[in-house]
């Protein structure tokens, strides 16, 4: 199922996932963050742009234990707790915030 992004027809699978990471860029967040009815903040930034640099350095997308461990390290144990990161992404903080930042979908998760 393609989503238009600036013009573009983009190829995601069949969970809304890039069907190629390289084809990421901020505007691709953008509208999936649209298609499930959400608006991006810089706090959901902060996150997103937090994955794509941990990606980055491991090849790997976190499971939410993970993730929660890494961004408390990083960004502070206020921002390093499962409340907060479903509070920015409902739908599963490592789930909904590695589809919007490109990135495959984490081990572990269904």
């Amino acid at each position: 199922m393609p989503i238009e992004v600036n013009g573009k027809s983009i190829e995601t699978d069949e969970e809304g996932y890039l069907a190629d990471l390289n084809q990421w860029e901020p505007e691709v967040a953008t509208v999936m963050a649209a298609i499930d009815d959400a608006e991006l903040t810089e706090t959901h930034w902060e996150v997103i742009n937090f994955l794509r640099e941990y990606y980055e350095e491991y090849q790997i997308a976190p499971a939410v234990r993970v993730l929660t461990k890494a961004i408390g390290k990083k960004l502070g144990k206020d921002k390093g707790n499962s409340k907060y990161l479903y509070e920015l992404f409902p739908y599963g903080p490592a789930k909904q915030a590695c589809k919007y930042a490109g990135l495959p979908k984490p081990t572990g998760c269904v």
